[in-house]
Order: structure tokens, then C-alpha cells, then sequence
């Protein structure tokens, strides 16, 4: 009998074992429990696919936004693979990811992306593992990686969610697209947020010019370790833009703030600086006379981490019926009505 003060260490060999297993093809010596409980059964109706064999890839921990993401998954009943990427500065390690809420925990091999033999095997034994259509991965690494990782997950015919900003994402689109893989890429996966971003996109189509001569004004408040300009902030402004016939320049024009103290004062609360995103859109008349303001504050990351969840079940069921890869969308993720 395994002490309770051994445990986690235990837990961590074990885990250590199941990903050594599969990344050499082997059976793991301790096999994963697949099938469903029988409570799973009773919650799922006959048109929801079984995702009980489905193991998600969370690349990007121990960041911050892909460590809520993971914990995010535990919460809506979602497994994680017991292997994912990090940093390639990161030292390899198992970390055990905990979601305080349902209860659920899961240790996971950090795998740094600088060494591809290791990360392209594992990848190839955890197929072996869940059976097809059962691996997908969430992405929350790094602007500078964003195309890199793209055509990592092309190589290896892996599916995956997206939520890294920056990078060249007409390339990214274009890869994705010609390759036919799965997958949702959104620069926000907030829900609301993306409602949002849909009903602009809409009144934009509709009503071109409709604010003529109106000047844009936009601020962007972000944690100080975020380090590329917001995506959300860059979806919102095209719409805007058509809507007004501005000339703003997204390079140059967004005030951007990346200080603890300006964050502050932009009205974002203490315990919110390590993670928020308070942005503040403005036109204004040529006269001055006129000022219409949009404003969406989001403290904390559980907003994106849980409609990331939600993506994941969405593409996991795409898998399951569509006839050939496609890229995918948030917008498509709520049109579906797939966001819980």
C-alpha cells in the first residue's frame, strides 16, 4: 500500500511511465481506463458523439492561459494527454494540473518543443494509445511560435484549437486550409466576446460608412508579459474601421498598455494585473460633438479557458462527421450552439 505522503510522487512515476510507453508504442505498463462511467452515459443523449476516449494535448503549460485551459477541460469532464510541449527554454518536468472546482487532476510530462524526436513520438504513441480522430491539441505557446507549431501540428496530422495570437496568420490560415486539418483558430475565445465580435462584423456589412468621418480611438490594457498587440483588439478594429472609413493603423495607432501602474489607472483591479483584458474603443464626430464608446473588460483568464473546453468538444465532434478537414472559427463554435 502506497503511503499518503507517497503519493503524489507515485502519481508522477506513473504518469512518467504511460507517456514513456507511448512514445516508444509500447502498452504503458498501467493501461488508461477508456470507457465511460456509467454517469457519463446517463448525461449523454443519442445524438452526442461519445468523447470519453478523446485525450486533449495542452501545449503552452505551465503557462498561465494554457494551465487554465487544462484545468478548463478537467472542469467539463474533458481527459488530458498524459504529454504536452513547453518552451524550449523549459526543463522537461511532470507537473500535476488540478482543477480546484470539480475535484479532477491530471499529471503531465512537459515535453520542451526544441526537442522534436521526443515531441513528434510522443505524439505518434499517443495515437497509438486513444485510437483515431482521439488526440487534438489547445495551443497557448507564443506569438514568435505560431506558424512553427502550425505546421508541426500539419506534419502530424494532429487537430488542435488555437488561441496563441501574432505571427503571420494569413500564412497560418493558408497552411492550415491547404493542409485539411482540423481546426479552430479564433484571437479570442471568450464566448461573449465573440458574440460581440460577430454582431460588429455583421453591422459592418450592413451599414458600411455608417459613422463617416468619425475618428477611432482605441486603448488596450494586458498583462505585462503579454507580448504582442491584443487579437481581439485587431478584430474589432476592422470592423470599426469599416464602419467609420478611418484610416487608423493597427501597428501604430492602438494605445497600448503593458505596465502594472497605467493598468491601474486604466481602472484594472490589483488582483487582476497578472491577467485582464480591458480594452476601450471610441469614435468620435469631426465636430466633437458626437462620441460613441465600446468598452468589454474581462479580470481573470476562466473566460477564454472554459470556450476553449468548449472548441475542443466542437472539433472533437467535427472529427466524428465531417468528411475531410476544414478550418474552423469561434463564430462557427457559437453558430453551432456548442459553447455550454
Amino acid at each position: 500500500m502506497i503511503s499518503r505522503n507517497l503519493l503524489p510522487l507515485a502519481l508522477a512515476l506513473i504518469t512518467s511511465n504511460i507517456c514513456h510507453a507511448f512514445i516508444h508504442n509500447a502498452k504503458p505498463h498501467i493501461p488508461i481506463a477508456v470507457s465511460p462511467s456509467p454517469t457519463t452515459k446517463l448525461q449523454m443523449s443519442s445524438n452526442t458523439p461519445d468523447l470519453s476516449n478523446v485525450r486533449i494535448m495542452v501545449n503552452g503549460m505551465p503557462g498561465p492561459m494554457a494551465t487554465a485551459a487544462a484545468e478548463a477541460c478537467l472542469r467539463k469532464g474533458l481527459q488530458l494527454a498524459p504529454c504536452a510541449l513547453t518552451g524550449p527554454d523549459v526543463p522537461p518536468a511532470t507537473i500535476t494540473v488540478a482543477d480546484v472546482e470539480s475535484g479532477e487532476s491530471a499529471n503531465v510530462k512537459l515535453i520542451p518543443s526544441s526537442n522534436k524526436e521526443e515531441a513528434d513520438s510522443a505524439v505518434e504513441g499517443l495515437k497509438a494509445g486513444v485510437g483515431p480522430n482521439n488526440l487534438l491539441a489547445i495551443d497557448y505557446t507564443h506569438p514568435s511560435a505560431v506558424n512553427s507549431n502550425a505546421e508541426w501540428y500539419i506534419e502530424n496530422e494532429l487537430p488542435f484549437v488555437m488561441g496563441t495570437t501574432g505571427g503571420d496568420r494569413e500564412k497560418l490560415v493558408e497552411d492550415v486550409t491547404a493542409a485539411k486539418l482540423h481546426a479552430v483558430i479564433a484571437p479570442n475565445m471568450g464566448k461573449q466576446i465573440v458574440a460581440m465580435q460577430a454582431a460588429l462584423e455583421e453591422l459592418a456589412v450592413k451599414y458600411p460608412n455608417a459613422f463617416g468621418g468619425y475618428k477611432l480611438e482605441v486603448t488596450e490594457s494586458h498583462q505585462k508579459k503579454k507580448a504582442d498587440t491584443s487579437g481581439t483588439a485587431k478584430a474589432v478594429i476592422a470592423s470599426l474601421k469599416t464602419l467609420s472609413g478611418s484610416d487608423f493603423d493597427v501597428e501604430k495607432d492602438i494605445e497600448m498598455i503593458r505596465s502594472d501602474e497605467e493598468s491601474l489607472a486604466f481602472g484594472v483591479p490589483e488582483d487582476s494585473l497578472d491577467g485582464h483584458a480591458f480594452h476601450t474603443y471610441t469614435l468620435t464626430s469631426s465636430d466633437g460633438s458626437v462620441q460613441f464608446a465600446l468598452q468589454h473588460n474581462v479580470a481573470g483568464r476562466r473566460v477564454y479557458a472554459e470556450g476553449t473546453a468548449d472548441a475542443v468538444k466542437f472539433l472533437a465532434r467535427k472529427l466524428r462527421s465531417d468528411d475531410e478537414g476544414k478550418l474552423y472559427t469561434m463564430i462557427n463554435v457559437l453558430e453551432e450552439g456548442a459553447l455550454e
